[in-house]
Parts: C-alpha cells; structure tokens; sequence
C-alpha cells in the first residue's frame, strides 16, 4: 500500500494514522527505564527490557506482566529472525545474543577485529538473514550497562552473518548511533544519531553493504526526548523517538507531526493481530496506542 493510496490521494496527516482522537493506554509501569519491545505473534505476547532494572519481561492481555529473563545482561534492543528466534542486545557484556523457541541462548557476536564491541543498542534483521546493529558506547556507562573503558575507537554500524559468524563494519562516522530500521522493501536502512538528533538514509547494496549515508531528518526539539527507537509501517512512513514522543515522517523525509507521550519515549514495536497497534516503553511504563496503518516487521517484504 502507498500514503497516497491510504489517504485518497492527498497529502497524509497525523489523524491518518492515529486517528482524530487517540487514545493511549498504559498496560503496566513502575519499571526504571523500559526498552526493546517486541512482540511475539506465536502467543500475542510483548518482550520487552527494564535496562537499568536488569531484566527482561514478557507481557500478555490476561496474563499481565511475568519475568522473562533474569539477569539480562543489561538487555536493550531486540527483534526476531526468519525463524522466530529473538536476538538481543546486551549492554553489560557487549554481546549480540539470540534465544531460540526451546530457550537456548548463545552469544553471535562480542568482539571486532579482536577488541570487545562497545555496547549493541538496536537491532534488526534483513529478509537475506544479515543481521544489522548499532554500537553506542552508551552501555559502558554505569546507569545503562557496566562501567569500563572503551576498546573500540569508535561508535559504528555492523553487519552480521549469522551462518559464518562474519562481522563487518558498514559506519563509523557517528556520534552515538541508535535506532535503525529497513524501508518496506529493505533497499533503505535508516539509522539515527541521538547525539545529532538526526536521521541518516542509505542504499542498501546486494551483498549487504551500505551506500550513501547523508542527513535525511532531524528528531531534534525543545521537549524532552532523543533519536532512539525506530521502525516503519506498511506505507513507508519512518518513525522515530525524538524530542516530544515519537516523530513520523514521510518516505520523503517531510515530518508529518509527533505522537506526543506522557513520558519519554525510548523505543516502540507493531503488535496486535493486524499488526496497528502500536506498543510503546517510554521510561517507566509500557503504553498501547491504536493506528490505522498497519506496521512493517523487518524480513518480511
């Protein structure tokens, strides 16, 4: 489906895809600071990660809220591969780690050209299976993961082959990189910078690698809130947390408005049968909020 498509032609506005009168329902709080959502189709349930509380939770409608994992390494970003394994990234072990069905966890990657990864953040997977990550050195800090000094000197963008156990570094031009996610189609990956409050686009190439990489949109504001999660819905729209909640913009780059939150937005995901509900950590709460327009899950063009 295309915006002009769902909205008759003209130009798409907020109210096209939340609705003249949203509503914003908070499932369950109390947590420290809430990140990594991720819904799990197989038994409509939400992962998501407490950081500072070191443990990851699972979320279900009459179920409620039950501890997933514990400890968690400092979990934050995750998704899920073709075959449904959830893959996390750990902030206290620099490690990029993946839980199948059965529960196995094993390490996919921890280390760069023999130096300790700084700390993967966000995290997604190409439909060809690469596994694309962001590594911050946030994680190294005592608040978000485990103090200790940086073995990388820089911030970057990698590539994973997940058959070979290949690491390959597409970026390292960044301030502190963050959210990323794929166009509908997966020719673009959108990467965030939450030190910049920016938005940068590249081609994705046939064997993975990336091109281009200039400033595409700005998340910046006077509200509290930075560049952090990211997705995009079935229409090409990107989204991503930013200064006052989560901003949306067109396929083109032009902001359409900001999803206002009562509290400030860390990351997000697509839930729901349909996938247009929308389920949002933001500090020390999980809220659901309706769309209208369905979202995309990466890997499945």
């Amino acid at each position: 489906m295309r915006p002009a498509e769902q909205t008759g032609g003209r130009k798409p506005g907020l109210e096209d895809i939340i609705g003249p009168a949203p509503e914003l329902e908070r499932l369950a709080n109390g947590f420290r600071f809430v990140v990594g959502p991720n819904w799990d189709a197989r038994d409509s349930s939400l992962v998501f990660s407490d950081i500072i509380g070191d443990t990851m939770y699972r979320w279900h409608e009459t179920e409620g809220v039950s501890v997933f994992r514990q400890p968690s390494h400092k979990a934050n970003g995750t998704t899920r591969d073709g075959q449904g394994r959830l893959l996390i990234c750990e902030h206290a072990t620099s490690r990029v780690s993946r839980i199948d069905g059965d529960g196995h966890y094993e390490v996919l990657a921890s280390h760069f050209e023999g130096r300790e990864l700084n700390s993967p953040n966000d995290i997604v997977v190409h439909s060809g299976g690469g596994i694309y990550f962001t590594d911050p050195a946030s994680g190294r800090t005592a608040r978000y993961g485990v103090e200790r000094e940086q073995e990388l000197d820089f911030q970057g963008v990698f590539r994973l082959d997940a058959d070979s156990g290949r690491l390959d570094l597409l970026a390292d031009d960044y301030v502190l990189p963050n959210g990323l996610c794929f166009s509908p189609d997966e020719s673009l990956l959108y990467v965030n910078d939450t030190r910049r409050q920016h938005i940068r686009v590249y081609e994705v190439l046939p064997d993975g690698r990336l091109l281009g990489g200039r400033v595409w949109a700005e998340t910046g504001g006077d509200l509290p809130g930075v560049a952090d999660g990211m997705k995009v819905d079935v229409c090409g729209n990107v989204y991503s947390c930013g200064s006052g909640g989560i901003h949306v913009f067109d396929p083109g780059g032009q902001r359409i408005g900001v999803i206002a939150t009562p509290e400030v937005a860390a990351n997000f995901t697509w839930g729901g049968e349909r996938l247009d509900d929308m389920y949002i950590t933001a500090t020390s709460s999980i809220y659901r909020l309706p769309v209208l327009i369905p979202g995309h899950v990466p890997g499945t063009v």
